[in-house]
Formats: C-alpha cells, structure tokens, sequence
C-alpha cells in the first residue's frame, strides 16, 4: 500500500470517529457560540456547560466511538474507560489522546477475546468477557491517566507552541502551503481533526475564539476553483462543477473539490494562493471561530463566529475565494478536455472538515 492510501487511511479512519458524534460537536457549539461572555447572548449559568462537555463528553464520546469502530459494543465500553483516563489525565481537551486510547481499547479487547474465549469452560463465557473487558479497561484507565494523558499533553503543548511562534512571528497563512496540498490528498481529517482542532480549542478556552479553526475549515479556496471550472471548464468537467460547488460550499463536503484538482494537479497553486490570502485576511483582521466548524461550509462558519466577529471571517472566505478564481481560471482555461472528474463522496467523513474542511 502507498503512503498516500496509508494516510488516506488514516484520515478516513479518524473521521469515522467524529462523524458519528457530529450531533454533540454541533450541540457544543451552538452551547458556546451562545452563552459564553464572548456569545451572541451571554449567559453565565449556561455557559457552565460548556466545559465540562469539551473536557470529558466529546473526548469520551470519540474514544468509545473508536473502540466501537474496532470492536463494537465491547470495544465501546472499554474505549471509554480507556478514554477517562487520558481525559483526567491532562488539563486540556484531550481529542488526541482519546483518538489513540478509544481504538487501543478496542483492538486490545478484540485480542484478548480472541485469547481467553477458545479456552473458556461453556457456560462461563459472559463471565469471562466481563471481567476480562473490565480488568483490561482498569489498566487502561490507570494508564492514560499517568502515563498517555501527559504525554499527549506535552506534544500538543509543543505544537501549540510552535503554531503561536509562527503566528506572532506573522507566518501563520504560510500554513497553507501544508494544509492545501493534503487536503487535496484526502488527509484533510487527519490534519483538522489531529492537529488543527486541539490547537484551536485551547486557544478558544483562553481567548474566546481561535484562528486555528478557520485554517483548514476555510471552504473559500475549493468555492474559487469549483467557481473557475463552472466558468472555463471544458466538457463533463464544466457540467458537473455546479452542482459540486453547492455541496461543498453549501453543504460543506470539501471532498468535492478534491478530484478537481487531481484532474489537473496545476491547479492547486490556486488553492494554495487562496488559502495563504484567506488565511492572511483572517490574521490582519483578528478573525476566529468559538468552536470547530463542523461540517465545513458557510453556514457552520456563520454559526460559529463570535459576536461581532462575522465579518472578518466572511472576508477571509471571500479573499480566498477570489484569489483561488483568479489563479484557476486560466489554468482551467487552458486545459485539454478530460474525463467526469466524478467529484468523490465522503469518504474520508470530511465535516470541517469535518472535522472540520
């Protein structure tokens, strides 16, 4: 298997840990983008809420959803005991770390099962599973909350750490030239939901709203390209443009827009020029999201910005669009005709992407 179907795969595999728990994403984030001080309407006894669910209900949701994609039900269960202990194991949104602890617990149920069943008397089979899962979840819990929830805790610290440099230091939309380019290698969830969002929750917890959530989730660039081909694409190409950039703009799936581009690979300069000018626009005028924009179009950027903060991600998303129109359009243009680019569902469960973009 290739690097690029490994991370394609990898990425595919972290989406179908969140997309399942879109629901409790987006009841956050209404829960945040209304009743926190920064809100569209403050409300301090409702914003007690928000905490507790981005530090123990979305962590915990995730990792028993990882253990269920493993190993179902049990797989669930022992995830989730996993996933405590990374979460009370760290003073910080712990997504990460219950993205390694929720599978781990249900790969390692699934082997000791596979372990212990065959050699279990009839009749004794629930009790063995039960106290097998309940033993195992126990030492897990016990280590991620010594051992993984700490260390997760620093590596983030550290990547946090360096965004910021390169953010005081004014080279924050040079993180486009990164983000862009995997994206269009389907690892966009990989990036959004393993990097971007952690980052951006903690900033939000300290100021309110965070950049870091508009980097990847930005449907700006993808809306120019689609736009450029709607206009001087050729054949089935130009046909199927349309109807492509009002799912990914409207709907969010950047996915979209991703055979676009493969089609003809000059383009991405277009959408590594939109994204570096969104991603500038977005900085120059302080712009940021409460929450994680999930899936990733419009209306989900509109929803979860800060009061009195939507016009400056709007003129993000519009300068990205613009730029990425600008550079296509004659690289469009002077395409040859070439096959349906057949723009690919969801297969990665992009919501930011989706996760985020």
């Amino acid at each position: 298997m290739s690097l690029q179907s490994r991370l394609q795969q990898f990425g595919a595999f972290l989406a179908g840990m969140v997309i399942p728990n879109i629901p409790a994403f987006i009841g956050w984030g209404l829960l945040t983008a209304l009743f926190i001080p920064a809100g569209w309407y403050p409300n301090a006894y409702l914003a007690k809420l928000s905490e507790p669910c981005l530090m123990m209900l979305l962590p915990l949701l995730i990792g028993a959803t990882g253990g269920r994609i493993v190993y179902g039900a049990r797989g669930a269960v022992v995830g989730g005991m996993a996933a405590m202990g990374v979460v009370f194991g760290s003073s910080i949104p712990m997504f990460p770390g219950a993205m390694i602890m929720g599978p781990l617990g249900g790969w390692l149920t699934k082997e000791l099962d596979a372990l212990l069943l065959p050699r279990t008397r009839k009749g004794f089979e629930a009790l063995v599973e039960n106290f097998s899962a309940g033993i195992l979840g126990f030492a897990l819990m016990l280590i991620g909350y010594t051992v993984v929830g700490g260390a997760v805790a620093a590596v983030t610290s550290t990547v946090g750490a360096w965004a910021k440099t390169m953010t005081e230091a004014g080279f924050l939309p040079l993180m486009a030239l990164v983000i862009e380019p995997a994206k269009v290698l389907f690892v966009n969830n990989a990036i959004g939901q393993g990097v971007l969002t952690p980052l951006g929750l903690l900033d939000a917890r300290q100021y309110g709203k965070s950049v870091y959530f508009l980097l990847e989730s930005d449907p700006g660039p993808g809306l120019g390209l689609l736009a450029a081909y709607s206009v001087f694409g050729r054949g089935s190409a130009r046909s199927s443009a349309p109807g492509a950039l009002i799912i990914h703009f409207l709907g969010g799936i950047h996915e979209m827009y991703f055979p676009y581009v493969l089609m003809n690979p000059l383009t991405i300069l277009a959408v590594i020029a939109g994204g570096l000018v969104g991603n500038a626009v977005f900085v120059a005028s302080h712009a940021g999201l409460i929450a994680v924009a999930l899936p990733g179009s419009i209306f989900a950027e509109i929803a979860m910005s800060p009061r009195g903060g939507l016009v400056p991600v709007l003129l993000g998303i519009a300068s990205a669009a613009v730029v990425s129109f600008v550079v296509a359009a004659p690289l469009v243009r002077r395409a040859k005709e070439s096959q349906n680019p057949r723009p690919a569902g969801p297969e990665t469960g992009d919501v930011s992407s989706s996760r985020a973009g």
